[in-house]
């Protein structure tokens, strides 16, 4: 009797791509997305989109650039379309003429630090306080912020580890030690209230088996900001900028504060030298070096 061996039943493209995205241990945000945009692109082209071509591409971005697709998500869309083509289908060729948009970047909104207090002072309750404690005292993305657990908070180095940042990397972010104390707090009554687990959710959603939404920690975010009189348009991101700002301004080498960020490019990070402040007046003009004006010259107005 001949044994026969029966095919394996045919994997989906989605199926795949799922597959690779785990192998390449891209975290659930980045494969949502990634899965998001390789759909819309498959109801562009009207057909599957592992028989596309280089001009179909070509024309894709050109297309979604011209209906007004903005730079950081057309960057997005390209990311994932490249990983599909490269990863997925081995076919480098056809993703030749996908580029990435330059766009130019406005300067952050900062906070000062006695903003950045009132606005902590302002939340309704200590999970609230926690979150954007936690946005600022360790300079996390919204999205960094909601995926926590509990077990990521390493006490004794001191280290809150993050394993999905952006782009799937993972990298330790600072523990101050106020924080952990508010943390702990936390921890305390998420327990009574029964939310709170070893291996679950550093702060849960309306269920505790998921996580609150990035939606959320903006919404808290607002609010804070709100309350505490501040005038300035409020974001969770605003509070890593401010992060970020205020390091640098307490003399914080860029490369550690670029580390600590989770920055791939040091060019991103040295954006926050055109925002700091305080390292502006800590320099001496060339001018007040001259001495050339008497010091009871009447101050200029202003």
């Amino acid at each position: 009797m001949t044994n026969t061996t029966m095919p394996a039943p045919a994997t989906t493209l989605r199926e795949r791509m799922i597959e690779d995205m785990n192998l390449h241990r891209l975290c659930r945000t980045t494969q949502h997305g990634y899965l998001r945009d390789i759909t819309r692109f498959a109801i562009w082209l009207g057909r599957p989109p592992d028989t596309a071509t280089e001009e179909d591409l070509r024309r894709y971005q050109i297309e979604q650039t011209e209906t007004g697709f903005g730079a950081p998500a057309m960057n997005t869309a390209v990311s994932a379309l490249r990983f599909f083509f490269i990863r997925t289908l081995d076919r480098p060729d056809v993703i030749r003429k996908l580029h990435r948009v330059k766009h130019p970047r406005g300067l952050p909104t900062v906070l000062s630090r006695e903003e950045v207090s009132r606005m902590l002072d302002a939340t309704t309750s200590i999970k609230h306080q926690a979150i954007l404690s936690v946005a600022y005292g360790a300079g996390l993305r919204a999205a960094e912020v909601t995926h926590l657990r509990v077990r990521d908070i390493d006490s004794e180095r001191m280290l809150l580890r993050v394993e999905c940042g952006k782009g799937g990397r993972h990298r330790n972010a600072m523990l101050a030690q106020d924080l952990l104390l508010l943390l702990r707090e936390w921890w305390k009554i998420g327990r009574k209230e029964g939310v709170m687990h070893p291996d679950g959710w550093l702060f849960p959603g309306q269920h505790y088996l998921k996580p609150i939404s990035t939606r959320q920690v903006h919404r808290i975010a607002a609010e804070a900001a709100h309350a505490a009189g501040i005038t300035k348009r409020v974001g969770p991101h605003t509070l890593r900028h401010s992060f970020a700002t205020h390091l640098l301004e307490d003399g914080v080498d860029i490369r550690v504060i670029q580390v600590l960020l989770g920055h791939t490019q040091l060019q991103t990070t040295t954006l926050y030298t055109r925002v700091a402040i305080r390292t502006v007046k800590a320099v001496v003009s060339p001018l007040d070096r001259l001495a050339m004006f008497p010091a009871t010259q009447a101050a200029p107005p202003g």
